[in-house]
């Protein structure tokens, strides 16, 4: 990944979505056309004079997503009919904290069943496999059912950054991105937008998305959600946080079952799509995609982490050992996770990767 953190990237981005709304796209969000500032519309254009452009390119001829059949037959379009009314008592998160989003109440998250969108924009800091040549083309999500308190994007997942947008307005991001040359649509923090995320594929379908769907997670996914995925989702993207209860439950508002329902939900993903390969093109198109955040003190429980991936999955499933680490929001009112990550502290999670026999790491070697 780049030095500078796909953390930072978007919340420099978000605070200039939020300050320039001239740069959403017409038709996203906006009851005004600014042709002059309007940055997708000129890329368009020049998309529409070359026909062996980026559009094509941004698409692997021989992939075909799995929700192109589910579109067809309208599976997917009742599949998020369904989840949409789970937001009655509220259950998409593993909280099944019973707001009836439905009726405006606000669940944990912080979300009623109104779609709230920070960003969106192809994204260069994520793994090499999804960023290419054209980017990831990430949609980051309003709100978290996390919410963690060293998150670096904070404001984002707890502070509300973000403005109400509709179905439509979703779809047509997605269908902006591929036009822009991303080679998949990355949706962040989608949890507690899972009926969203679906009907919004099903109406972009119809605008010709042909992109993989990458669903960018915290990992602490009910396996009763996952399932109405299964074929919809071709990249999963899932954080493994945390191997001890009492850690999740500290740093993440008492999150205790993490571990637990994490673990039930990668093994889900897994069956689910596999592992994760890049094509000849060096792009990723299906698979499963771990990362894990190595913490100061080992408060993470990497060691443990590790062993049950080594244990329960294939050794050459990918994982993403990630050592950028820094105290953000609250993560100083907590003595032991209030410093940078020291060099030792990761390399030896390194050691450990590869003493249990994991061939497929991504690992970073810089430090700040």
């Amino acid at each position: 990944m780049n030095e500078k953190s796909r953390r930072e990237f978007i919340k420099a981005f978000s605070l200039l979505l939020l300050s320039a709304p001239s740069i959403i796209p017409y038709g996203v969000g906006c009851k005004t056309r600014d042709k002059s500032s309007n940055f997708l519309d000129s890329s368009q254009k020049e998309n529409k004079q070359d026909k062996k452009g980026i559009i094509d390119a941004s698409i692997e001829p021989n992939f075909k997503p799995n929700y192109l059949t589910l579109h067809k037959n309208g599976e997917l379009k009742r599949r998020g009919k369904e989840l949409w009314q789970m937001m009655e008592s509220c259950k998409l998160c593993p909280r099944e904290c019973g707001a009836n989003r439905i009726a405006g109440d606000v669940g944990f998250c912080g979300s009623t069943s109104k779609l709230e969108i920070s960003s969106f924009s192809p994204h260069f800091g994520e793994e090499e496999p999804l960023v290419g040549k054209g980017g990831s083309g990430t949609i980051f999500m309003t709100n978290c059912g996390l919410r963690c308190v060293f998150c670096i994007n904070w404001e984002i997942s707890q502070g509300g950054a973000g403005r109400v947008q509709s179905i439509e307005d979703f779809a047509n991001m997605m269908i902006a991105l591929q036009k822009r040359g991303c080679h998949n649509i990355n949706v962040v923090t989608p949890t507690h937008y899972s009926p969203h995320i679906l009907l919004a594929i099903d109406i972009a379908v119809a605008k010709g998305l042909r992109l993989p769907i990458v669903y960018n997670t915290c990992g602490w996914e009910r396996v009763e959600i996952l399932k109405y995925l299964d074929g919809v989702v071709d990249i999963y993207l899932p954080d493994f946080k945390y191997a001890d209860g009492k850690m999740a439950a500290k740093y993440s508002s008492d999150a205790e079952t993490y571990p637990d329902v994490t673990k039930e939900a990668i093994l889900e993903m897994h069956r689910q799509v596999g592992v994760a390969k890049p094509a000849k093109d060096g792009l990723m198109y299906r698979g499963v995609m771990i990362r894990h955040l190595v913490m100061p003190n080992r408060v993470a429980g990497t060691k443990e982490i590790l062993k049950w991936i080594a244990d329960n999955l294939p050794k050459d499933t990918y994982l993403n050992i990630m050592s950028q680490y820094r105290p953000m929001y609250k993560a100083f009112d907590y003595p032991e996770i209030s410093r940078r990550l020291l060099p030792d502290e990761y390399s030896e999670t390194i050691r450990l990767a590869k003493d249990l026999g994991l061939t497929n790491l991504e690992v970073q070697g810089y430090w700040h």
